[in-house]
Parts: C-alpha cells; structure tokens; sequence
C-alpha cells in the first residue's frame, strides 16, 4: 500500500513539531475516516512519538483538553500514565501492518476486524476418546463466584455523586466535598460511584450468609477503583493488599483469584517479559503471589509471581484450578501491540496445555478462571482462537471456566464446530460473574451448586442487593434473584429439572433457543444481566447479536462490528461491541479519540 504524497509531507512536517501540535493533531483524528486515512494518521502519530515520551504526551493531552472530552486533570493524569505506551508501540511500529491495521481498529474503529493468523497449538498427546462424565449423584457442594469489585478507598461519604467525572463520590473539588454538594452520597454507595469499604464488607457478610459451608470462592479480578487518571503504583499496591486482606478475614473459604486489567499502573499494562521497558508489572505479580500464598501454596504462587497466573490441585478433590492472566489477549494491554506480535505472549499457552495435560494424565478434572472471557470483543481474536483450540482438546477435562470483566451476569458456550453449531458440539461453558461495584447495575454474586465428584455445575443462584431499596443506605439486604435451573430448566428441550442434573454446555446452547422463539424469557434474561438496574431496551435486531455473542465462546464468532471511533472510558460504549458497553476498560486516551471520531464533539 502506498500512502500519497500528503501523507508523507505530512509526516514529515510532524516529525519536526514541538509539543505545541495539539491543534494540527486534534484537526487531522478528525478528519480521518477510513482505514487507509487511519495509516498515515498513524504516521503523524509516530512522528510525534519519535520525539520522545514527553512530546507525545504533551500533544495527547493537549488534544483531549481541547476536545473537551475530559477535565484537564483527567486528560494530564491519564495520558501522563498511558502515553508512554503508546509511544512505545509506534516507535517500533511498521505502518502499514497487521500490528498497525489492529491499532487503528482498537484505538481509532477506522479498520475492519481481522482474520485470525492460523497458528496450530501443540499438543503432548492426541486426543482421547473421552465425554464428559455423567452427574455422580452424590451431595453436592457449593463454590461462590464474586467479580469486579472495583473498592475506592477514597470514597467520602456526603461527596457529590454528580460530578463532572466517571467516577464520582470524592472531593475532587471544594464544590464536591461533604456540606457543599446538593449530591451527597450515602454511605453504602450510589450508582455514579465505586464500592465503598462498607458494601465490600457487607458482600463478605452475604457470602457468609447464604453459603457458610462453601467449599471454596472464586474472584475474578479487578480490585482497584476506577479514577484510573490518579491510579498508581503505590495505590495499587495499597488496594491489593486491603482487599485480598479482607477476603482472607472476612471470608472463611480460600479464595482462588485472577489478575484483573484494573490491577496494575498504568491501567491494563501488563508487558509480556521480553518487551524492554522500565513500566513492569512484576510488583502486581509480586503483590498478588504474597497475597494468595495462604490460598495456594508456594508452589503455585511462585507461578503467579512469574506469569499473573498459577495452577493448583485441591488437597480433598480431585480438581485443578487453573487461573490464567487474561491480560495477555486483552486488546487494550497496548503492550501487545509490537511491531509482530505474539502468538503466545510469555509462553502462556504452552504453559496452560501442559496443566491439562498432566490432568488428564492423573484424570483429573480442572477448572479455568480468568479475568476476560474469551469470546467478547475486547479478546484479541488470535489469542481467543488459540484457546479455544486448548479447550477443545481437553474438553473432557475442564469442568466450566469462569470469569468477570463485563460487569454482567452471563455465559458464553465453546463449541467443536462453530460451523455447525448444536447441542451435541456445544462443548465448554463460561461462567460469568455480574460485579460488586454498582456502577453497572445492582451489586451481586453468585453460588454454584457443584458435582463432587465431576465438578460440573448443577445450578446457578445469583444473590444481588439493591440500591433503590429503601433501607439500602441504612443496611443493604442481600436476596436470592433467582436460580438458573428454576427459571430456565423447564424451559429447554428436553427439561433440565432434576437436582442432581448438570447445566452442561448442551444445556445453555439449548437456552439459547428458547431465547430465540420466546421473547418473554430473552427479555427476562436480558433484565439480569443488570439485575434489573436500568435496563437497556433489546429489539430483534439486538437480540440476535446478543444470542450470537452467547454462542461465542470464540471472538471471532461473535458478530461484532466496527464504529468509528474507540472508547477510554470504562463505562462508555466500545469500539465493536456486541452486547452493550463493556464496563472495565479504563483507558481514557481512547475514549477521547473516540469521540473525536464518532463526531460527538
């Protein structure tokens, strides 16, 4: 592809600018509106970056205060934290490229998605001719999944919960403080806000509550609060400490946990090991190992302090737990934008299919937890695909994976063949967990009723409180909202009613076509994923991308498509998002950008 003369002149004049570009920057993301534009914009943008990290960032956040898409202390604390980045990677970057053409899709929403690169997975041993194994009958047990619970330390009780910025509830100024604000927030939170200490504290009472004898409980990421603009180091350190503190005191049950993309300064910077940078991760490894020694042992935490991730056999079952770092395919680790990236980002991958295959070799069973599911649009669809290679390998070893980020209660089915796809080739299922935060919905968790012997998950209670209620502020109730066999058993063919039955993958993907032939239920489904909390309206047209992305446990299956434009805000809408907006980005140099291209401005 060659880029015209005006692209190269005018690479060539930004190579030269000073800091004081902002406007010839901010004019040029807004005049680019296709994929070929989206290069030489990129060429600009290097230009900018090969000045050095403090040019680049002086230009960025002169162009987010110029866009007014952010107040300027969000645009000069988040750029400042995530521009160097991003310099980084258009320093090294070929333009054009598959690297480059991703970027542009991801930070800009100028490209389309692309195929995935084919790459074959290695594996020790063929596959078995093993099934999944049929229900024990025997008691079962409980397991809890709570996600996402996004504590804000600072929280102040009586600070404006209408402010200016996309988390409020702090004094950010004298107009918010407590006495000055016609907005106060309560103590037990507000739906503008990230979870106090006081609703963290009142989940673990919950927990307790309602499943005092659970085996064990699953977290899937993201502890740290979202004001990702004043995120450091140091706070995050603090906020892992605090809360993996907390669960240890407050839980009785070990707690197997997962990275978030939130855990670490810079939010979503988890450089692979062979990038050269002086922005590590290691210190969030370090963190979290010291933190879930007590759960794991030393063993697998000396793994989660090498890779974010760590593999761990039950001392009374016959089960592995198996968590992965998720930031290594998550399309906003900008540190995975190098000039080839990688197939297998730190050996990931290999490290994963040797885990199963030593569980298979012991016929063990094993389940996945992560932080992102694989099958949504943030997934990098390379590495989505790559996994889904392992799990269809082992299928007949992993129990179910589960997983947060989404901020929604839902699921995702795998599949043998996704060109053909049915209950009989319906193969792995994802768990996902709704939040704690209420900035996405009503605070919730949820129990599973677990095979002792297969691990198979026989039902799915989700337990929420809710904010509108009119004793929240005074003491937040936690009640059942509903089970998924009850609500959902009768209504596939055939029946899944009995208690000791397993919702097997079969199972959801048949849910999924009740959804398709009976609105009611699709729509009640829908109300759940919030937990009734302002619930978006979902036509047909909706509904059949939703139903679509249910079925994709797979990114590249799942009917995403592409708007100009990218999103930095955690709560905002994404570039190619399916099912709404996702609720744990974080980044807000792409949420300008964003906007500037979607013309919002």
């Amino acid at each position: 592809m060659k880029h015209s003369a005006f692209s190269i002149v005018l690479f060539s004049l930004l190579s030269l600018c000073s800091a004081q570009n902002a406007s010839t920057i901010y004019d040029l993301i807004e005049a680019t509106t296709t994929c070929a534009g989206c290069s030489a914009l990129l060429l600009a943008l290097k230009g900018v970056a090969a000045l050095g990290n403090d040019a680049f960032v002086s230009v960025i956040t002169g162009v987010c205060i110029l866009s007014g898409a952010e107040d300027p202390d969000v645009c000069a604390g988040a750029i400042g934290l995530e521009g160097p980045i991003l310099a980084h990677d258009l320093r090294g970057m070929t333009i054009p490229s598959y690297t480059s053409t991703w970027f542009c899709t991801t930070i800009f929403g100028l490209c389309p998605l692309q195929a995935v690169r084919p790459y074959s997975v290695s594996f020790p041993t063929a596959k078995p001719a093993k099934t999944r194994p049929a229900p024990s009958g025997q008691s079962p047990i409980q397991i809890v999944h709570f996600s996402d619970i996004h504590v804000d330390l600072s929280y102040t009780v009586g600070a404006n919960y209408n402010c200016t910025k996309n988390i409020c509830c702090r004094p950010y100024t004298a107009s918010d403080a407590p006495g000055k604000t016609q907005y106060p927030a309560g103590p037990n939170g507000n739906h503008q806000c990230d979870s106090p200490k006081t609703l963290e504290q009142s989940l673990y009472a919950a927990i307790g509550q309602v499943a005092p004898n659970a085996t064990f409980a699953l977290f899937t990421g993201d502890v740290v609060e979202g004001a990702v603009w004043l995120v450091n180091q140091a706070e995050v350190t603090g906020d892992l400490n605090d809360a993996y503190a907390t669960m240890a005191s407050k839980l009785g049950m070990p707690v197997f946990a997962a990275t978030g993309n939130h855990d670490a300064a810079p939010v979503n910077s988890f450089p692979p090991n062979n990038i050269d940078t002086t922005i590590s991760s290691q210190y969030v490894y370090d963190t979290l190992s010291a933190k879930w020694q007590k759960w794991i042992g030393s063993s697998a935490a000396g793994q989660a302090d090498k890779y974010g991730a760590y593999s761990y056999k039950l001392p009374n079952y016959n089960l592995k737990v198996i968590s992965v770092n998720t930031n290594f395919y998550y399309k906003q680790n900008f540190w995975l934008y190098e000039k080839t990236i990688q197939y297998d980002p730190d050996g990931q991958l290999a490290w994963l299919v040797s885990e199963l295959q030593a569980a298979e070799t012991a016929g063990q069973r094993a389940i996945i937890i992560g932080h992102m599911p694989f099958g949504v649009n943030d997934a990098f669809r390379d590495g989505s695909n790559y996994l889904g290679q392992i799990l269809n390998r082992y299928d007949a070893t992993i129990a179910g994976l589960f997983f947060g980020h989404t901020h929604k209660d839902d699921f995702q089915i795998g599949y043998s063949s996704y060109s053909v796809q049915s209950a009989r080739t319906a193969n792995s299922i994802s768990h996902i967990a709704p939040a704690l935060t209420p900035t996405s919905g009503s605070p919730a968790f949820k129990v599973y009723t677990v095979d002792p012997v297969t691990f198979g998950v026989l039902d799915v209670t989700v337990y929420s409180t809710s904010l509108e209620a009119a004793t929240y502020q005074t003491s937040p109730v936690w009640t059942k909202y509903y089970s998924a066999k009850e609500a959902y058993g009768p209504l596939v063919s055939p029946p899944v009613t009995a208690a000791s039955a397993e919702l097997t993958p079969a199972f959801w993907h048949n849910l999924t076509a009740v959804f398709q032939s009976n609105d009611a239920v699709f729509q009640q489904y829908n109300a759940r994923k919030s937990r009734g909390w302002n619930v978006p309206s979902c036509d047909a047209a909706c509904k059949a991308k939703s139903v679509c992305q249910l079925k994709a446990a797979e990114a590249q299956y799942n009917c995403a498509s592409v708007s100009a434009g990218i999103n930095f805000k955690r709560d905002t809408s994404a570039v190619a998002e399916v099912d709404g907006p996702s609720e744990c980005h974080g980044s807000k140099m792409m949420e300008v950008l964003s906007r500037m291209n979607k013309g919002s401005l």
